[in-house]
């Protein structure tokens, strides 16, 4: 298994180079001028060449990257030109947040889809079934944004069980656990309900299949409980789908949240991301971008490690 990830890692730096290059240039040619966004009202062509060369934006694009990417390759992603921060420690403070946000929702959406889709293939074509496909229509074609203010309208200024955003209540001077709880709810109800209805169609599909396998009928004919036969081989057998939908859509989680986070104003790493677009602060952009790069590969990988662990029949090198 080892030396199954190194030679995934090692495969995978190619496409890491691919993802900055692109990145790079995408960001270059993007209409906007970070020096005269930084000096704003104090703009003069004297302080902007000479913020610009202090920058290092004064250089040709190609010797900008290549020196971008002997410093990433020294693990040093540059300072952010808005908080005069190294973008690690950005990087750093802001992604706890974001991964609480990311892995209670995706756990959430998880188990609720492995009921939901369970109870639409095993009553399949009921009136249940009916309601519960046209919900998950509705929230899977809802963008995360829109529901995510309509959760803020609702919750938060009618009935006003919820903050409206952050992490912590900034008037608590011993601000705890649950403080950070009740400000997490609504954030990660929305990445949810987004999530959930993904993952609950996958399941229906892959329980239905189950349901009709010969062993299913042996199980049956051999008197076993039909909670036990769900249990032991509906169930077990059906998740393996969903270990390869977790493992892809793990990135788009992430970049899911960037949207989420922007709208319960979270400090988290979506934050971050859309104060540098409004800035154009190279450093923190390309950072971001460069980690969810590197979190799609990851995914995959732990797609790949997860598949082989739940089935034994599959081994990794096959998946090579």
């Amino acid at each position: 298994m080892l030396s199954y990830i190194v030679r995934r890692i090692l495969q995978a730096i190619p496409s890491l180079i691919g993802i900055s290059i692109i990145s790079f240039i995408l960001l270059h040619i993007v209409p906007g001028n970070p020096v005269r966004i930084l000096l704003g009202q104090h703009y003069t062509p004297q302080r902007a060449a000479a913020l610009a060369q202090s920058l290092g934006l004064n250089k040709p694009l190609y010797m900008q990257y290549l020196i971008w990417l002997w410093n990433i390759l020294h693990g040093n992603l540059g300072y952010s030109y808005n908080y005069t921060e190294p973008v690690t420690y950005l990087i750093a403070h802001a992604l706890p947040n974001t991964l609480s946000l990311v892995l209670i929702a995706t756990i959430f959406a998880q188990l609720f889809a492995m009921l939901i889709g369970t109870i639409q293939a095993y009553f399949e074509n009921s009136i249940a079934d009916h309601i519960i496909t046209v919900l998950n229509y509705f929230f899977y074609s809802m963008p995360s944004f829109w529901l995510g203010i309509l959760m803020v309208m609702f919750f938060a200024i009618q009935l006003h069980w919820f903050p409206s955003g952050g992490v912590l209540n900034p008037q608590d001077p011993n601000p705890g656990f649950w403080d950070w709880l009740h400000h997490l709810i609504l954030p990660a109800a929305t990445l949810t309900l987004v999530t959930l209805a993904g993952y609950s169609r996958y399941m229906r599909s892959s329980v239905r299949e189950t349901l009709l396998m010969d062993y299913v009928r042996t199980a049956r004919a051999k008197g076993l409980r039909e909670s036990q036969v769900l249990w032991r081989h509906v169930l077990r057998n059906s998740i393996l789908p969903q270990i390869t939908l977790f493992g892809l859509s793990f990135p788009a989680l992430f970049a899911g949240a960037l949207f989420i986070e922007q709208i319960f104003n979270y400090p988290g790493m979506g934050l971050l991301y859309w104060n540098a677009v409004g800035t154009l602060d190279y450093p923190v952009l390309l950072g971001v971008t460069m980690f969810l790069g590197a979190l799609t590969i990851i995914g995959n990988l732990l797609a790949d490690v997860l598949y082989s662990l739940v089935d034994p029949r599959i081994s990794l090198e096959s998946m090579s």
